[in-house]
């Protein structure tokens, strides 16, 4: 075998891995996505070829699409703005206690998704912790009811979930960034802010669309969420995708919204990637 042409030894060394992968994603993403164009008839599958699913996805659910498409965006927005503030402080201004900020911010990923679902609930319930405060504090006479089942406790709830997510390739991107950089900026007479405007973003926008990308598909197609503290104005996509695989037994129009998400997060990504790191300067 080592006679054997160089490309053709590292094919074969990587044949394994692709094959697991081709097996366990890209297969049964192609029998996904050929069944988004069958039909039901009598609660069973009818294969074929019809753009139904997808004309009905967008003519019922089209609003709920720009809904989903905001709130994910607020979320990944308020993450990414939250985690680079965490990211530089920890990168540039806490010396060596940098790595135990970091530290910190993994342990938080051992938090059950769940927990930290039932954690906002109790906190912004009618009888949760912020209500009783202000209570006790005299600023309400009887408790409020506009701190959950909205769209602002998704983003909340979602935003805490997902916030180290963002800080970790920030951070990544930031060690990269030299400090001799930096140390040139103010040699020169540059501001803090010109600084970091003209010296560090321009050096960590791999960083900051990895954190935004990761953030936005994640709460583009979450479900839990919006289902436990969401109510009837902070509905998401991804319940009636669930509906649609579970209780309607109609997969081909699951099928359609799961795609139709999925193309409408990737164009959304790709104009930020554009956006952000596609420009020159």
């Amino acid at each position: 075998m080592t006679g054997w042409p160089r490309a053709l030894r590292r094919g074969l060394a990587l044949f394994p891995a692709f094959g697991i992968l081709t097996g366990l994603f890209f297969v049964p993403i192609a029998l996904l996505f050929a069944v988004s164009f069958w039909s039901v008839k009598s609660y069973r599958l009818v294969p074929g070829f019809s753009p139904d699913a997808y004309a009905r996805t967008f003519s019922f659910y089209g609003p709920l699409f720009i809904s989903t498409m905001l709130i994910a965006a607020a979320v990944a927005l308020l993450c990414v703005t939250v985690g680079f503030v965490f990211a530089y402080g920890a990168r540039f201004r806490s010396g060596r206690y940098g790595d135990l900020f970091i530290l910190a911010t993994m342990i938080t990923l051992f938090g059950g998704y769940l927990v930290k679902i039932y954690s906002w609930k109790a906190i912004l319930s009618a009888n949760g912790i912020l209500n009783s405060a202000l209570i006790w504090l005299g600023l309400v006479d009887a408790p409020v009811t506009w701190f959950i089942f909205n769209r602002g406790a998704v983003i909340v709830a979602l935003a805490h979930f997902l916030l180290p997510f963002a800080i970790l390739p920030i951070y990544s991107a930031l060690r990269n960034v030299p400090d001799i950089t930096l140390e040139a900026a103010r040699d020169l007479g540059a501001s803090p802010w010109a600084t970091l405007v003209r010296v560090v973003l321009p050096q960590c926008k791999a960083g900051l669309v990895a954190a935004f990308a990761i953030c936005f598909l994640s709460a583009a197609g979450d479900y839990v969420t919006p289902m436990f503290l969401g109510g009837g104005s902070g509905i998401m996509l991804g319940q009636f995708i669930v509906s649609e695989f579970s209780t309607r037994f109609n997969w081909p129009v699951g099928a359609a919204m799961s795609f139709s998400l999925m193309g409408v997060s990737a164009l959304v990504i790709a104009a930020v990637w554009l956006a952000i790191v596609g420009r020159r300067g």
